[in-house]
């Protein structure tokens, strides 16, 4: 089984992109073969903005939403675990500041350093930082 960390540019990636990246279509088709993703309590958070952002815009209606929300919740309780332990305020400062990084994109990097756990990533950013920190990128 793959563990890793999923960044939510990868998920946005199946939804938000047509046609989605093949490197999103990778990344989702280990997870539902034999992935395990580990996310940062943020990251339902992001996809949640995702989707008020892309209604208000009228990027997608209320019947494609529920699809989009009725295929996500399956991958999520198929594959996707949260890590729950929270998120520190200095240790996501001290790492957004070191590889400058938002806070959200150094709490992807920081759960993947802690777990030793290689990164899913579309952000070139979070890739390079991740990159500089020795944590390996899916």
């Amino acid at each position: 089984m793959i563990r890793f960390v999923l960044d939510a540019s990868v998920a946005l990636g199946w939804i938000a992109n047509a046609p989605p990246s093949p490197y999103a279509v990778k990344i989702k088709q280990d997870l539902l073969s034999e992935g395990r993703a580990v996310v940062p309590t943020l990251w339902h958070l992001e996809i949640a903005n995702w989707f008020a952002i892309a209604a208000r815009r009228r990027v997608i209606d209320e019947s494609q939403e529920s699809t989009l929300l009725f295929a996500l919740d399956g991958i999520i309780g198929r594959a996707i675990e949260t890590e729950v332990s929270g998120v520190s305020i200095r240790q996501a400062l001290a790492t957004a500041n070191q590889f400058q990084l938002s806070a959200y994109d150094a709490a992807y990097l920081d759960l993947a350093l802690r777990e030793r756990l290689p990164l899913a990533t579309l952000d070139q950013r979070l890739r390079l930082a991740a990159k500089k920190a020795g944590v390996e990128l899916l």
